[in-house]
């Protein structure tokens, strides 16, 4: 099956050209190694996180600085954009440390820092000054950038290199579920789940192939949809493992989940028949993961109705679902803002400008949602005070 070739991508420099090739060889090793057939979430996991080619796992320029227009970097994220992002998250983070009456925060995939930072400082202000603050990261690059920007706060930030056996407080998961590796499916045309995998041609090129698909997915794929013919699409069922996962060391507190996504009946809506599949490379979004294998991201939107079954399934809460701009609105953002000067036109402006994309629905503010599970909480969350969808998943 043939794919389009993506459009007006950047040159890739020698050096980045070398590592992508090094990268492409290891994935034709793993589909060797696979009978000639892997996948793809096997081909995503690799892509991503073989150590020292994975786009993760190797010192890629994964983050720009908040003007988009920078060379570096592939994306931007929200904490980069305004440190009010981070500040209106602490202000939630510090509702759910008091109700636990603990002070500690664990954040995965923790990026540049800067949401960590933001959420230290904020936490400082709301009388929290004693909150330590735990990351867990698999990229070692990013982790180096953090340990950099964090040495401030000294041995109040503590890094993991595994998951906690049992924790209490706020955890905090921002773009960490759309980068875990994803299922694809496609329906047959009489009806069948097919599994998509990468297989290899004649020239050694990466081409998609579908196979029937196991049956762990193919009751997964039809208990959460009907059959539409050619419909192609993803299931994350590693994110519902890791949800699953969290019951087992949560002891106590809320995990605030923040990505892109919908749920399950817009997922799956009959008009999105190719899916959410996306890749980043260089701030260029396209949707061919077999171009630069090593430098680029792949992510796949987040079915929120998936994560909030799986928690229910674990014995956790489901504590709250909206839209980013209402929970930001709802956790005082606006109060945030309102504290600025705004006799300084410049800097007033220069901080409303990201504060928008926060909240616009053209932008981030309705792509993004916010999930909150938890165990032991037992007042409602301030984030999702006014506009929670819970009633929608």
């Amino acid at each position: 099956m043939q794919r389009p070739a993506p459009a007006n991508l950047p040159p890739l420099s020698p050096a980045d050209q070398a590592h992508s090739d090094a990268a492409a060889a290891h994935l034709r090793a793993a589909i060797a190694a696979a009978s000639g057939w892997l996948p793809f979430d096997h081909w995503m996991a690799e892509a991503l996180y073989a150590p020292g080619l994975g786009y993760y796992a190797a010192g890629n320029v994964k983050l720009a600085q908040a003007d988009a227009r920078a060379p570096a970097g592939d994306f931007v994220t929200a904490p980069q954009l305004t440190p009010l992002f981070a500040r209106t998250l602490a202000r939630q983070a510090a509702q759910v440390l008091r109700q636990t009456d603990t002070q500690a925060v664990l954040e995965f995939g923790a990026g540049t820092g800067a949401l960590a930072e933001g959420v230290l400082r904020e936490l400082d202000a709301q009388g929290l000054p004693d909150t330590q603050y735990l990351i867990l990261e698999v990229s070692a690059d990013l982790r180096a950038r953090q340990v950099e920007r964090l040495a401030p706060f000294g041995d109040r930030v503590r890094w993991l290199d595994a998951l906690p056996t049992g924790f209490r407080g706020c955890v905090l998961a921002n773009e960490v579920l759309d980068a875990m590796p994803v299922s694809l499916f496609r329906w047959s045309d009489d009806g069948v789940v097919l599994e998509r995998g990468v297989a290899l041609d004649a020239a050694q090129d990466f081409v998609w192939e579908d196979r029937p698909a196991p049956p762990r997915l193919a009751d997964a794929v039809t208990a959460r949809m009907p059959a539409l013919p050619g419909y192609v699409s993803e299931i994350n069922l590693q994110a519902e493992a890791w949800i699953d996962g969290l019951n087992g060391w949560l002891e106590q507190g809320a995990a605030l989940l923040i990505d892109y996504g919908f749920p399950r009946n817009e997922y799956y809506h009959p008009q999105r028949a190719g899916g959410t599949l996306m890749c980043h490379l260089r701030h260029h979004a396209h949707g061919d993961p077999f171009t630069a294998p090593g430098l680029q991201d792949i992510t796949a939107h987040v079915d929120f109705t998936a994560m909030a079954d799986a928690a229910q399934a674990a014995g956790l809460q489901v504590l709250g679902y909206t839209s980013q701009a209402r929970f930001l609105m709802n956790a005082g953002l606006m109060e945030l803002l309102a504290q600025l000067d705004p006799t300084d036109a410049q800097a007033y402006a220069q901080a409303v400008a990201p504060v928008q994309k926060l909240l616009s629905e053209a932008e981030m503010g309705e792509l993004f949602k916010v999930l909150a599970v938890g165990r032991g909480i037992t007042q409602p969350l301030i984030g999702f005070a006014r506009g929670d969808r819970l009633g929608k998943l």
